[in-house]
């Protein structure tokens, strides 16, 4: 099947002109909407022509999209999603690879690829997204955006295409702090009454450990700028020290989130394909071979693993700490460059290992755009404890002005 025609530079499936429904806190913005999101009247592909065609218009827009409707925004399109958003470098088969307004010759990032491509060329103020394995965090980070994954289930996710339900959330990337915030507090249906302010940061060591020493330096010098004029204690802490257990970030974190993940993609997209044998872009056909070879049974323990690890990372959080580290270990790889295994691994291994912290603790963290390296954005990760999301809002926002 040949690529479908999509604005590469806007990331755009479909332009669209969804006037608001009534005023509201964000009166004057306009917003995209991931095209894993239904918007009524208009067909969602998942980012696959195959899915696209083989399912009908919703009659109904997701709820999340009637709350930004409600609240005053104006929906300007449907953007691009990596292929059944199973990727976190952006690059679709299909629909080609959205801009990086930030760093144009560099990936996205995925598989909220075509919001970042939105927002970071200017055609949105924020758009509408989600967030499973860190497809918000992650093109936050290196296009240089706002974005958050809030705690799981906070919002609704009636209308969002099924993927990996104990794990996926939907989000916002935006263009501005501000926009984030009320943004988000719309889809949190939360207050807006000041809440307490952050008195500890815990640096998470070993995510900082696996970014390139150029990210290392720029993010021990944000953090100490943000916390310089604010007396918040800055602690290290290790993983091993989060969960009370010898555990290495990876080998329990990662591995126990990815069997997960797995176990329940498919159990969701994987049904539909096996049952209708559609077209599968190359890539993502490579990455669905090893979700066709995965043994369930053989992973219950580490499945079963990730609740423990909800129970201790949660049951750590002090209602005023945050954690923090760097989104990602490493700045947007060059467009194109993903075409070895080694490649692939060497992006997505470090970055799966961090972001699967919030993952599998099911967490809100924000990504803000505060560090440079070589010219290109990359991502200050804050997290807070389950449920908290207002106070991690009310935290950056501090941290950041």
């Amino acid at each position: 099947m040949p690529k479908l025609a999509a604005d590469a530079s806007l990331g755009l499936v479909e332009q669209l002109d969804l006037a608001p429904l009534r005023k509201g806190p964000l009166d004057g913005l306009r917003f995209t909407v991931k095209d894993n999101i239904d918007i009524a009247g208009h067909k969602t592909s998942y980012g696959s022509p195959a899915w696209r065609d083989a399912h009908p218009a919703p009659a109904h827009n997701a709820l999340c999209v009637d709350q930004l409707l409600g609240a005053g925004a104006r929906c300007v399109g449907k953007v691009v999603a990596d292929e059944f958003t199973y990727s976190l470098d952006g690059e679709s088969f299909y629909f080609g690879t959205p801009r990086n307004g930030k760093a144009p010759d560099r990936v996205p990032g995925g598989s909220s690829s075509g919001s970042a491509a939105s927002v970071s060329n200017g055609l949105a103020d924020f758009s509408l997204c989600t967030d499973a394995g860190g497809s918000i965090r992650v093109p936050a980070s290196l296009c240089g955006l706002w974005g958050m994954r809030p705690s799981l289930h906070r919002i609704s996710e009636a209308g969002v295409l099924p993927f990996q339900p104990s794990v996926s959330t939907v989000g916002v990337l935006a263009d501005r702090c501000d926009v984030l915030d009320t943004a988000m507090r719309v889809l949190l249906n939360g207050r807006t009454s000041s809440l307490a302010s952050p008195k500890r940061i815990f640096v998470l060591q070993d995510a900082l450990e696996l970014a390139d020493a150029a990210v290392q330096e720029q993010f021990r010098g944000a953090l100490e700028r943000l916390v310089s004029d604010t007396g918040i204690d800055l602690v290290p802490i290790r993983f091993s020290e989060i969960v009370g257990e010898p555990c290495a970030l990876q080998a329990c974190n990662l591995n126990a989130l990815r069997d997960l993940q797995t176990a329940e993609f498919q159990s969701t997209v994987g049904n539909w394909i096996e049952a209708l044998r559609p077209e599968l872009g190359f890539t993502f056909a490579m990455a669905y071979g090893n979700v066709q070879k995965f043994d369930r049974i053989a992973a219950l323990d580490n499945i079963a693993r990730c609740q423990r690890l909800f129970n201790q990372i949660n049951a750590f959080f002090a209602p005023e700490t945050i954690i923090c580290f760097p989104t990602t270990p490493k700045i947007a790889p060059k467009k194109g460059s993903l075409n070895t295994l080694e490649a692939v691994m060497d992006f997505y291994d470090p970055t799966m290992t961090i972001t699967a912290f919030s993952g599998v603790a099911h967490l809100p963290e924000v990504s803000a755009p505060l560090m440079t390296v070589e010219g290109c954005p990359v991502g200050l990760s804050f997290v807070a404890g389950h449920y908290r999301d207002e106070f991690l809002l009310n935290a950056v926002r501090e941290l950041s002005h």
